[in-house]
């Protein structure tokens, strides 16, 4: 049986909207609106790994679980892989759900759909993607696109490569990349202890250190990408989304 754990890593040192994570949100903090998503969806104990005690006062506050980790973990699966050690040091869930907490229009439907890739144990990761949508959304170097393909009647394909650039070449749908994972619990161990990757380094997307040590990545598509909140604009938009 797959027992999942879902976790949420939040900083405060963002580059482009530092303390994003505490911004408000019609009311919420940005960090709460996900939490909430992640609840509804009802797949398993949800807890916020946080780099800073004022994250984790604010989720405690609200009724939520956080785990303070180390501030210097150089990503957020590593703040992921810390928190479930403390959460979980018995290793009862067996499947780790990295869920970013940037996304605060992030339906609970979608977090239910990255476990419709665990059953198949030909995966070693879970992740989602949706279709490209526009010209600018397929030209866009912030818009991870994915190699896979889907039959008629195939729940879940495996991602060949991910790229900023547009991919595959030819006539045919695109697929845009969104970034949540469910891992099987072996796999993200062993994906933290491995030094980044070449191809890792140069389209600066750490998915790639997985395919490159030949773990197997599988998409379940959902309709729509949510969208992350990077920016001082990105912001305006989410808090315009939940004042509709």
């Amino acid at each position: 049986m797959i027992s999942p754990l879902v976790i949420i890593p939040a900083r405060l040192a963002s580059t482009r909207l530092p303390g994003k994570p505490l911004a408000d949100i019609a009311g919420r903090a940005m960090i709460l609106r996900v939490l909430d998503a992640a609840i509804a969806a009802d797949v398993g104990l949800v807890a916020v790994a946080a780099a800073d005690q004022e994250i984790c006062d604010v989720v405690t506050q609200a009724g939520g679980r956080a785990v303070l980790t180390d501030p210097d973990l150089p990503s957020g699966s590593d703040r992921v892989w810390q928190a479930a050690q403390e959460l979980d040091p018995e290793g009862e869930h067996d499947v780790i759900i990295n869920l970013q907490g940037d996304l605060p229009t992030f339906s609970p439907d979608d977090l239910r759909a990255v476990m419709r890739v665990m059953p198949n144990p030909a995966f070693d990761i879970g992740t989602l993607v949706a279709p490209v949508l526009s010209v600018d959304e397929k030209l866009a170097a912030s818009v991870v696109k994915v190699a896979c393909h889907f039959d008629a009647d195939t729940p879940c394909a495996p991602a060949l490569y991910f790229s900023r650039n547009p991919i595959p070449w030819g006539e045919g749908g695109l697929w845009h990349h969104v970034g949540v994972y469910g891992w099987r619990r072996e796999a993200l161990k062993r994906f933290v202890s491995l030094p980044e990757s070449g191809l890792e380094r140069r389209e600066k997307l750490e998915q790639l250190r997985a395919l490159e040590a030949g773990m197997r990545i599988g998409c379940a598509r959902i309709d729509a990408a949510p969208f992350g909140v990077d920016t001082p604009a990105d912001l305006d938009r989410a808090r315009q989304h939940f004042k509709a």
